[in-house]
């Protein structure tokens, strides 16, 4: 049986430890080792953080929704705000040289790099970011 959690956090920067608490909980209680539980937790913040910073402009009177489901060993977590949305293949490689020193544009890359999926949806209400995780197979001895 599926388990659900959601929380919903205004358009401040200080709210984003909460998120990050509660996917570790999440994820812990789940099954999830150390290193997973470290990489969602990342994941999750910069995606809450570009939701707050981008996607909402810290516009405090916009929120930011954060929905937890685990379900057959698979964690799906949907954080959606109430901004315009971006185009995701417009999002430039922080691998190209001319990339390397800028001190931000590494966010999305990097969920890519820590999560198994990641989706973005365009809606009228705003912009959901889909991750997912699942729970690494237990090596046998």
């Amino acid at each position: 049986m599926p388990e659900n959690y959601e929380m919903v956090i205004p358009s401040d920067p200080d709210h984003i430890q909460n998120v990050e608490q509660k996917t570790e909980e999440l994820a812990k209680k789940a099954g999830f080792d150390e290193d997973d539980c470290d990489s969602l937790a990342i994941a999750v913040t910069e995606i809450v953080a570009n939701a707050i910073n981008h996607g909402n402009k810290r516009n405090i009177n916009k929120k930011v929704r954060v929905r937890f489901k685990i379900e057959n060993d698979v964690l799906t977590i949907k954080v959606c705000d109430q901004g315009v949305g971006f185009d995701p293949k417009k999002l430039k490689n922080p691998l190209d040289p001319e990339n390397l020193y800028k001190e931000s544009g590494r966010g999305i890359f990097i969920v890519k790099t820590l999560m198994d999926g990641i989706e973005f949806r365009f809606l009228k209400s705003g912009t959901e970011v889909t991750l997912t995780k699942a729970k690494a197979a237990a090596s046998s001895p």
